[in-house]
């Protein structure tokens, strides 16, 4: 029945925008795309690569995703996780799933989010 993921939403604080867009776009390379008129009123980004869709909405109350999060399977795992530790974004390694080569990151705002092996 189901057919694929569109896309992960992720909550980031009133007036993050830029934060996130040097860290999203900037750092990962994912570009931004417009967002309906109807809803670029609200706040927030829209960011894809590839596949990989993050819509990023404003949240009164904000409270960062620290457990919930997107796992993202990349090409170069160790690339990016020297790439992270250079901007200052270090890597958690996990290793808590056999022939799973994965680290968890925090955004500029807090979100956990995994990348892993492609």
């Amino acid at each position: 029945m189901m057919l694929r993921l569109d896309h992960v939403q992720l909550a980031i604080p009133k007036r993050a925008e830029d934060l996130c867009r040097a860290f999203y776009a900037g750092l990962l390379g994912m570009r931004e795309v417009p967002k309906p008129q109807a809803l670029a009123k609200r706040g927030g980004l829209w960011l894809e690569s590839g596949s990989v869709r993050i819509h990023l909405g404003i949240e009164e109350d904000f409270r960062p995703a620290r457990k919930a999060h997107p796992a993202i399977a990349v090409a170069d795992l160790d690339a990016l996780a020297r790439l992270l530790f250079q901007a200052g974004h270090e890597p958690a390694w996990d290793d808590a799933i056999p022939d799973v080569r994965r680290f968890y990151v925090q955004d500029p705002v807090g979100n956990r989010i995994e990348f892993m092996q492609g």
